[in-house]
């Protein structure tokens, strides 16, 4: 037996941006930073944080584009993966990513992306009643969403 989940809770690094493969297949990324803290040995407080690559895919990666900005606080439940290519210069490359299966908002704005330059975003809802994305819904109509 195997196992491949990641779980995360950070904000995002950069707004998403999403494309359409040559199949017609919708994808989404972003980035998001984790923090953690702890004290040393030496009673000096530190801090370390780390990046990740985010990937979404069909209606999630519609989601995340339309409800995710920059900043804005979110769980990610998904897989490893590691993509391996050839670069225009002739060298290896590789980038690991998590390819996500479950997305919840956690901040309070509910607001579609884009959002006018220089506007506050508008309280959403609560924590409590932030809808769950998953990639496998057959379909998420606007109605669903609560907000």
């Amino acid at each position: 037996m195997t196992l491949n989940k990641v779980m995360l809770i950070g904000n995002l690094t950069r707004d998403p941006e999403t494309r359409s493969t040559a199949q017609g297949q919708t994808v989404t990324t972003f980035g998001i930073a984790t923090s953690r803290q702890w004290t040393d040995p030496s009673g000096a407080k530190k801090e370390k944080t780390e990046f990740h690559n985010i990937v979404a895919w069909g209606k999630l990666a519609e989601i995340c584009q339309q409800y995710l900005l920059k900043g804005r606080k979110v769980f990610i439940e998904g897989r490893l993966q590691t993509r391996e290519w050839t670069g225009d210069d002739g060298n290896k490359r590789s980038k690991t990513e998590i390819v996500t299966e479950n997305m919840i908002m956690l901040d309070r704005s509910g607001q579609p992306n884009p959002q006018p330059a220089g506007t506050q975003p508008q309280p959403g809802p609560s924590e409590a009643s932030v809808p769950i994305a998953r990639e496998n819904d057959d379909e998420i109509k606007a109605d669903d969403i609560p907000f």
